[in-house]
């Protein structure tokens, strides 16, 4: 008699809920944080002439090695250091993991944070710690060097701006977690080009430091390419867990030709930055409505009923991110990526008249 799968797959994974990725097939799709503009049409052009006359009957060069090019240039990435590539940066989240997963092991971050720090702490068999931030969604640095000290975690991860909350992390407070890190301190830098602040020229001075990066929130999200920087005796050892050809030869090659036109994509960041103002201006016009500030390319903010709202905007065709059950921090929260103008201007339209059928809220100044 076969047993089932309750009995054989960890309880730990029995346990957890898959990543949930809601249908938005017709709707304004404002939940993903993903660059809302196409590339120009000459530089499309370019990439199907690019895929059209690729040898996808061969495996991809198995190193990337063109592509790291292009990125050490595009990104100011310090002499000396190495590259990892990832399907995505879940699958370097998922490398750290497995490569520092020895029995008992740690892996820390800030709460609330990324979901996949802590989900992926479960797929590797770590115990996961979780930091609360403060109700401004700071750094509480010394909750975290008291758990540094008690936990002496295998490896920290840092998101900055963090995901959901979208703010900057004051940095001479993420320089006292990677001194008093015992091991491998990661700062997640997906947001980076809506923030205009970084630890990359950080990598030489402090050798248990890493890097990630990604294109998704560039404008190629569709591509799943995520990175990770950092000295080759971290690196190398990661380079063991990554499975072969795990970046697609199509991947490489649209990914290395946009690089070489990244002054493209720097531009729609910096539409999407004019667009936040704009937004955060407006939404402050709203009553009952707190936007937190936001470094990132999405508007973190609290409204009474949240759930009501979330589903009020999506019977109007609006979908955004209700994190309102995810985190104690974050009740009554909503989560809003910058679109478009016209997409931007769609939302709050239809967060206006949700609104107008709810029953009047409560004053928020509590969370001024």
């Amino acid at each position: 008699m076969r047993n089932p799968p309750e009995e054989i797959i960890r309880p730990e994974v029995l346990a957890l809920s898959a990543y949930h990725v809601p249908p938005a097939r017709g709707m304004v799709k404002l939940d993903a944080m993903e660059n809302p503009y196409s590339l120009p049409t000459g530089l499309r052009s370019e990439i199907a002439r690019l895929a059209g006359e690729a040898a996808v009957n061969r495996y991809p060069d198995v190193d990337a090695a063109s592509l790291r090019d292009a990125l050490r240039k595009a990104l100011a990435i310090p002499d000396g250091m190495d590259i990892v590539l990832g399907n995505g940066s879940d699958e370097i989240i998922q490398l750290i993991a497995l490569a520092c997963a020895r029995p008992d092991a740690v892996l820390m971050s800030v709460e609330p944070a990324f979901v996949m720090f802590r989900m992926i702490a479960t797929f590797a068999h770590m115990k996961y710690v979780g930091i609360p931030l403060k109700a401004d969604f700071t750094l509480d640095i010394d909750a975290m060097l008291d758990a540094i000290a008690r936990h002496e975690p295998a490896v920290i991860f840092i998101a900055y701006p963090n995901n959901p909350t979208g703010n900057l992390f004051d940095a001479a407070a993420i320089l006292r977690i990677i001194e008093a890190a015992p091991g491998l301190i990661v700062v997640d830098e997906a947001y980076h080009a809506f923030a205009g602040a970084s630890f990359m020229d950080r990598l030489p001075q402090y050798p248990n430091l890493v890097l990630m990066r990604t294109l998704s929130k560039l404008g190629l999200a569709g591509l799943r390419l995520g990175m990770l920087i950092g000295r080759r005796e971290w690196l190398a050892h990661l380079e063991k867990l990554r499975l072969p050809y795990n970046i697609g030869v199509i991947t490489q090659l649209i990914a290395e030709l946009v690089l070489q036109h990244h002054e493209v994509l720097l531009r729609q960041a910096d539409a999407i930055k004019t667009e936040r103002a704009i937004m955060m201006e407006r939404l402050a016009a709203i009553g009952g409505i707190h936007a937190f500030p936001t470094d990132a390319n999405f508007i973190l903010f609290r409204v009474n009923e949240a759930a009501q709202v979330f589903e009020r905007l999506k019977q109007r065709g609006v979908l955004i991110k209700n994190l309102s059950a995810s985190h104690p921090l974050l009740k009554n929260c909503l989560r809003v990526t910058v679109g478009t103008p016209g997409e931007n201007a769609c939302f709050l339209d239809m967060l206006a008249a949700s609104l107008a059928e709810l029953e009047p809220v409560a004053s928020l100044s509590s969370y001024s």
